[in-house]
């Protein structure tokens, strides 16, 4: 795959991902698994979980690993460039009016119907990732753990995956050592 090529289907992804990281793995999976069969399905998840975890733009970090897997360094750059694109220029066109829009009932609505449509894919998202986890004992309790954490003790969510990482590396070591 060219890197031009690269960069135009990253565009394209670019241009219809509305409502932020969460919505890119059904739209990635769609196009580098089940249309184009360029990555696995499990490297998606993967990638995904590792975009979640690093700083930045969910969608830019994993156009970022799947670039690199199809074209290395250049790749990566260029994915990245791809999926920021659209959105960059749609952001400065819409910044020059946004006081114009804001308070028209078309864009309110308009804008009412992307949130909505956003819910479904994020709990498409959900869907996936559970159907993909590989869920024992332990998986359960830290899921359990983990909403318990975030609804009850009210820790950020940063502080409350910093939390279950370092759980999970523990439990980790521990089942190589008694292996």
């Amino acid at each position: 795959m060219s890197l031009l090529k690269l960069f135009l289907i990253f565009c394209k992804i670019g241009a219809i991902l509305l409502g932020g990281g969460y919505v890119i793995l059904p739209i990635m999976t769609s196009e580098f698994v089940d249309k184009r069969n360029l990555v696995s399905h499990d490297d998606i998840i993967d990638y995904f979980a590792l975009a979640q975890s690093l700083p930045g733009i969910i969608a830019a970090n994993m156009s970022m690993f799947i670039g690199y897997k199809l074209r290395g360094k250049w790749g990566a750059i260029i994915a990245m460039l791809g999926v920021t694109f659209v959105p960059f220029w749609c952001i400065v066109l819409l910044a020059s009016v946004i006081s114009t829009l804001i308070n028209n009932p078309y864009i309110q609505g308009a804008l009412w119907g992307v949130g909505v449509s956003v819910i479904a894919l994020i709990l498409l998202t959900v869907r996936e990732m559970w159907q993909k986890s590989k869920k024992e004992m332990f998986f359960y309790t830290i899921f359990i753990m983990t909403l318990l954490t975030l609804l009850i003790l009210k820790l950020s969510p940063i502080q409350t995956i910093l939390l279950y990482t370092l759980i999970g590396v523990g439990y980790k070591k521990l089942r190589e050592g008694k292996a």
